[in-house]
């Protein structure tokens, strides 16, 4: 029997209504399929119970919250220290989802830089990393990393990575990390393909997003974290590595990164 390879689904979306009827099932097809650890994200700090509810009852899912840029101006506008006080939680190991989204929402840019520099000042206090949402505001994205990094050093994730050449370079240039969804998977998405090779190996995660961006060869379909098994066999091939040794990689990236899960799991 071969040896399953071991690795971590960094965002997904366990609370959504698609996974009511099938969570213990859809966890367990993830663990079967290597994929041992899972960190579900709260993108509205009303759903918090749920999502934290969920953390605690499956021992291999972690959770992070913050306010989605999509829905800051529907929601209240979350303070720092809302997001810090969530952190007294063994479970919880990141902040976010939170950034900027100029296609969906752009009439909402200015709250939404208001909420991402709130989110960044919690990720600094906490040194959780912070979890960004990046879709067509590459230039205001990287100014506002930029500027809140040297205002005090904090640890970042682009979730879901899949803008320009030059907001990975600046991503990388701070010491964050890219994470790969399944649009990296996809057949025309070779561009983002390049635009990852380029990046230090030892910053890259892997990522389902679910229920959202199924990779080959189930696009179309309700994704789930299973299925982050396909999308970083894509990546070994992005990076010239074996299976195995792109993996283990990726092992090494999540526990560094999100430090306080590998902490919890040491103290299990």
């Amino acid at each position: 029997m071969s040896q399953i390879i071991e690795i971590t689904d960094s965002h997904c979306h366990l609370d959504f209504p698609d996974f009511d009827e099938t969570r213990d099932e859809v966890i367990t097809r993830a663990l079967d399929a290597g994929v041992t650890r899972m960190v579900t994200i709260c993108t509205k700090l009303r759903q918090l119970d749920q999502v934290r509810q969920i953390a605690e009852q499956y021992p291999s899912v972690f959770f992070a919250a913050g306010s989605h840029p999509m829905s800051v101006a529907s929601e209240p506008m979350v303070t720092a220290d809302e997001l810090i006080a969530l952190a007294a939680h063994p479970k919880f190991v990141g902040i976010g989802e939170t950034g900027l989204d100029y296609h969906y929402t752009s009439e909402s840019a200015a709250q939404q830089q208001v909420s991402l520099r709130i989110h960044i000042e919690a990720a600094r206090q906490t040194g959780l990393p912070l979890i960004i949402h990046a879709r067509d505001a590459d230039e205001d994205m990287a100014r506002i990393l930029t500027e809140e990094y040297e205002n005090g050093a904090y640890t970042c994730v682009m979730h879901c990575f899949s803008s320009s050449a030059a907001l990975a370079k600046t991503a990388v240039g701070l010491g964050f990390y890219l994470s790969m969804s399944g649009i990296a998977a996809f057949p025309k998405s070779q561009e983002l393909r390049d635009i990852f090779a380029l990046a230090p190996v030892d910053r890259i995660l892997v990522e389902t997003d679910a229920p959202y961006l199924a990779p080959p060869p189930y696009r179309g379909k309700r994704n789930e974290p299973a299925y982050s098994v396909h999308t970083a066999k894509v990546g070994a091939k992005v990076f010239g590595m074996e299976w195995p040794e792109f993996a283990a990689q990726t092992q090494k990236n999540f526990d560094r990164l999100f430090w306080k899960v590998a902490q919890f799991q040491a103290a299990a």
